[in-house]
């Protein structure tokens, strides 16, 4: 038999069965291009989500995404991987583990949860900070920071126990921001505390550490609220807004004394701080910015522009994504479509890799289930209305 005759009849099935596992994909609408699934949770398969990614820039065209694979019954618990991109996002490597929930440390193991990639300027080792807590918890609401670097751009990472002055549990998700004081490097890093889930007499604040290392984290300042406990500001996310290093925070938000509920109506809220985050504003409401207790991202481009992405919809949806940008003096525009395909998205982060122009991953899933792929895109800030 003619070998390729034989090499065709032998590959046959597999098209047919290939052909049978195809899914119809829902067409989308929104402004990021060249979206990319990076990785499905039918290719991890003891992992029960693929959930909340973050992305950092190694060098030209050479990025990061680290995301979470979650246990079954554990809600948003699990371990880290990482996988890496030489080619713009074009295609992405076979993951790398981060964190993995399996390793025990004496006699102690423990389960991993939201990523934060930082890539420190003109330093050759990329960061990732995640949350850790007891494996037998039922959630990661009462975790400690954990860190791990890696030295060959995302590809194997080694653990780092750091040196915190911050005791008290957290969660985190906004990205590390950089400031100078003194003529040296200061890093701030925001976060929550969120004990009330297991604790009656818990708190639920936004607040802000800092450190001159990435080694050692001190508490900055807690965001103040004119009315203490009325709302849950969380997950925020910091930008450097001016030359003078002045920081704005625009945070998600809920009832403060409703597990779950959204305010009314449904906006995102912020602080400022003059002072390099050891203090901030009394939170105040953001009339343009949209959020039912949905994390958004928000940052400021190289050019002065800001960016807010996040959910549209009622509570608890999270469907379409949507954005709006503000120029630097100018207002809030109308809202446009960054990502809608009629499934379920949630968890941007963008990175900025040239003035305007960003790199973007969150996690993706179907019309009825959340977070079963991570996905990729790019988008462009053009001309402003």
């Amino acid at each position: 038999m003619n070998s390729s005759l034989f090499a065709a009849l032998l590959l046959a099935p597999l098209a047919v069965l290939h052909a049978k596992d195809q899914v119809a994909v829902a067409p989308t609408s929104g402004d990021v291009r060249d979206v990319r699934i990076v990785r499905t949770a039918d290719q991890e398969h003891r992992a029960s989500l693929l959930g909340q990614p973050s992305i950092a820039l190694w060098k030209e065209k050479h990025l990061v995404v680290a995301y979470q694979k979650g246990i079954a019954g554990k809600g948003d618990m699990g371990s880290i991987d990482a996988v890496v991109s030489t080619n713009d996002g074009d295609s992405w490597s076979i993951p790398s583990t981060i964190f993995d929930h399996e390793q025990k440390h004496g006699a102690l193991q423990f389960a991993y949860c939201n990523a934060v990639l930082y890539h420190p300027p003109s330093q050759e080792v990329l960061w990732c900070f995640a949350m850790r807590c007891p494996l037998n918890y039922p959630d990661s609401e009462d975790s400690h920071l954990a860190a791990a670097y890696s030295g060959d751009g995302g590809r194997s990472w080694n653990p780092v126990e750091l040196a915190m002055h911050y005791t008290g549990p957290l969660v985190i998700l906004g990205e590390i921001q950089r400031i100078i004081e003194d003529g040296q490097p200061v890093y701030l890093l925001p976060a929550h505390r969120n004990t009330k889930r297991a604790d009656p007499l818990g708190q639920r604040e936004q607040f802000v550490l800092r450190s001159t290392s990435l080694l050692d984290w001190r508490l900055g300042g807690y965001v103040p609220q004119s009315e203490p406990g009325k709302i849950f500001l969380h997950e925020g996310q910091i930008a450097v807004i001016n030359d003078q290093q002045h920081l704005k925070m625009v945070m998600r938000t809920a009832e403060g004394g409703k597990e779950g509920g959204a305010l009314n109506p449904p906006r995102a809220w912020s602080s400022t701080s003059t002072d390099g985050g050891k203090t901030w504003s009394i939170a105040a409401e953001e009339p343009e910015l949209w959020n039912t207790v949905s994390e958004g991202w928000f940052g400021q481009s190289r050019t002065g522009t800001q960016l807010y992405v996040y959910n549209d919809g009622p509570a608890w949806s999270r469907m379409a994504m949507r954005y709006k940008v503000r120029p630097a003096n100018g207002a809030w525009s109308d809202e446009r479509s960054f990502f809608d395909a009629g499934i379920h998205n949630s968890y941007p982060t963008l990175i900025e890799t040239a003035p305007s122009e960003f790199r973007a991953v969150w996690d993706s899933g179907d019309e009825k289930r959340s977070r079963r792929s991570i996905r990729f895109g790019k988008l462009t800030l053009k001309g402003q209305p």
